[in-house]
């Protein structure tokens, strides 16, 4: 149970990290898919926003993957009953019965020579014998594929309907407390978005429980789905209904804090065009910033071009010539000027050689 207990609160610490950890996947692929020198899309613009989503939702169903991985893991690791005895899951007493004696010759405590070794050879023989002696009682055997190894503890259980009674009182009492937390939460407020799939998948979990634990056959899902493949592949061994109740069990815990951490992305239907015209507003404000910086860069310049007629001496040669050139200027646009200047030139070449003529 304590393992458990660091299992989950790794958990929710791992979730706290989620924006953090998606804001990083996030720079990764842009920097990874992205060309240098290609524009990235800024943060709240709406591709960017898009691309956090599926990031977002591609982050979550890989770490609810991850927890199911590492509840199987962990599972695998304590081990149980028929990997120990090294029997199949169908195995009859009588095959069960051969296996454990020989495991008893090679085993026995007292084939251990070395006093320090023999605590642990002691150990390991008095797992194998309560392995044979749960798996060779049909109750304790049934108990044991629904329930694990927690039936051992249950002394005032005798019968298949003890068993089924006293596991169904222990698996039906974190749901009920569960379902009155998510009761008491929505009427609070909280946990509004995926409400009715917290309560469906619940309901689920319960009726697939329920029939786990009373049924006298394997799952259909374990023994026709789940074994087969296994035994198919040679990479896993097969598993109990208990291992797959907490499997299970596992999987809606973290479907429903994944949940939780969704619902901000999702939920609102106009976060979208709110971060829309956030990201435009963004823009605007850059594209400010990019004015004012070329326009004090336009003064720098003017100044720089005008700075040799800043002095007195500067500009009195500039008024000069800004004089002489209006002067010119209106002279040689004048229309009567310029017929009476072309009319003396015309005067002036009149009599002179034809080389030396010229034009008007």
């Amino acid at each position: 149970m304590a393992n458990w207990s660091e299992s989950q609160l790794l958990s929710y610490v791992a979730w706290a990290f989620l924006p953090k950890v998606v804001n990083w996947i996030q720079s990764f692929l842009y920097a990874l898919f992205i060309r240098a020198g290609d524009p990235k899309p800024q943060p709240g613009s709406p591709r960017w926003i898009r691309h956090r989503k599926i990031i977002h939702s591609g982050v979550i169903v890989a770490y609810m993957l991850y927890s199911i991985y590492e509840s199987d893991w962990e599972l695998q690791r304590a081990s149980d009953f028929y990997q120990a005895l090294g029997v199949p899951v169908d195995a009859s007493e009588r095959i069960i019965q051969s296996r454990f004696r020989r495991l008893t010759v090679l085993h026995h405590p007292d084939k251990v020579t070395s006093e320090k070794a023999r605590p642990a050879a002691e150990a390991y023989y008095v797992y194998l014998k309560l392995a044979r002696d749960t798996l060779v009682d049909p109750a304790k055997r049934f108990a044991y594929d629904r329930f694990g190894p927690d039936i051992l503890e249950w002394k005032q259980c005798v019968t298949i309907r003890d068993f089924i009674f006293h596991g169904a009182q222990r698996a039906v009492a974190p749901y009920v407390a569960g379902g009155a937390i998510m009761v008491l939460l929505g009427m609070l407020g909280y946990l509004q978005w995926g409400r009715y799939w917290r309560y469906l998948a619940t309901a689920a979990m319960i009726v697939f429980e329920a029939y786990t634990i009373t049924r006298p056959e394997f799952p259909l899902m374990i023994s026709k789905v789940i074994n087969p493949l296994f035994a198919m592949f040679k990479l896993h061994p097969p598993l109990l209904p208990f291992q797959l109740r907490t499997i299970a069990r596992r999987f809606i815990i973290s479907l429903f804090i994944a949940m939780t951490q969704i619902a901000p992305v999702f939920s609102d239907p106009g976060r979208e065009a709110q971060d829309t015209q956030k990201a435009q507003q963004q823009q605007l404000d850059r594209l400010s910033q990019i004015t004012a910086l070329a326009d004090r860069d336009a003064q720098a310049l003017l100044t720089l071009e005008t700075m040799p007629f800043t002095s007195e001496d500067g500009k009195v040669d500039l008024r000069g010539k800004v004089k002489d050139w209006l002067v010119q200027n209106s002279i040689r646009s004048d229309r009567v000027v310029r017929d009476a200047m072309g009319n003396a030139l015309r005067r002036r070449r009149e009599g002179a050689p034809a080389g030396a003529r010229g034009t008007t």
